[in-house]
C-alpha cells in the first residue's frame, strides 16, 4: 500500500467519523428508508475510499453529497427499470410468467445491463436504446439527438461494446 493510500485512509476515516451520521440523515430525507440510506451512505464512503487521491476538502459535505447524489440517481434508475419490468410482467399471461428464480435472475441481468450502459454518455446510451429497443435507424436517431449519422454509429458501437463486455468480459 502506498503512502498516498495510507494517508487517504486516515483522511477518509476522519471524514467518516465527522460526517457519516449527517450524510445518512440527508439520504434518509431523500429516500424515506433508513436502511437504504445507511446502505447508500456506506457506498458513498466506499467510493471515497476507492479514490487514488483524496482532494483537499474545503467543503466535505458538498463533496460527499456529490457522490451520494450520483448513487441516488443510480438507485432511482434501477427502481424505475425494475418497475417497468414488473409492469410488463403483469401484462403476460400467468402460464408464461417466469418462476421466482427466473424472475430474480432477470432482475439481476437488468441491473447489470443498466450498470454497463450507465457507463456510457447520456447521448450514447440514448442512441443505443433508440436503435435496439425502439428500432430507429441511424438517420432518425441522428435527427432526434441533433448529431451526425457517423456519431450515432460511434454511440451504437459503444453500446455494443458494453454488451460484449457483459457477455464475454473486457476484450484483451
Amino acid at each position: 500500500m502506498s503512502a498516498v493510500q495510507i494517508g487517504n485512509g486516515e483522511r477518509v476515516g476522519a471524514l467518516y467519523r465527522d460526517h457519516r451520521d449527517w450524510l445518512t440523515a440527508w439520504l434518509n430525507r431523500s429516500l424515506g428508508c433508513p436502511q437504504r440510506a445507511e446502505d447508500l451512505s456506506q457506498d458513498t464512503f466506499v467510493r471515497v475510499l476507492g479514490r487514488r487521491e483524496l482532494p483537499s476538502l474545503r467543503e466535505p459535505r458538498a463533496f460527499l453529497v456529490t457522490i451520494a447524489r450520483g448513487l441516488l440517481v443510480d438507485h432511482w434508475r434501477r427502481l424505475a427499470l425494475e418497475q417497468a419490468y414488473l409492469e410488463e410482467l403483469q401484462l403476460m399471461p400467468e402460464a408464461v410468467q417466469p418462476s421466482a428464480q427466473e424472475h430474480c435472475l432477470i432482475l439481476a441481468d437488468l441491473r447489470e445491463i443498466d450498470r454497463l450502459l450507465g457507463s456510457l454518455s447520456a447521448r450514447a446510451r440514448s442512441a443505443f436504446l433508440l436503435n435496439r429497443l425502439d428500432g430507429l435507424g441511424h438517420a432518425e436517431i441522428a435527427e432526434h439527438l441533433g448529431v451526425s449519422v457517423s456519431r450515432v454509429r460511434q454511440y451504437i458501437a459503444q453500446g455494443l461494446r458494453q454488451c460484449y463486455i457483459a457477455l464475454y468480459g473486457t476484450p484483451t
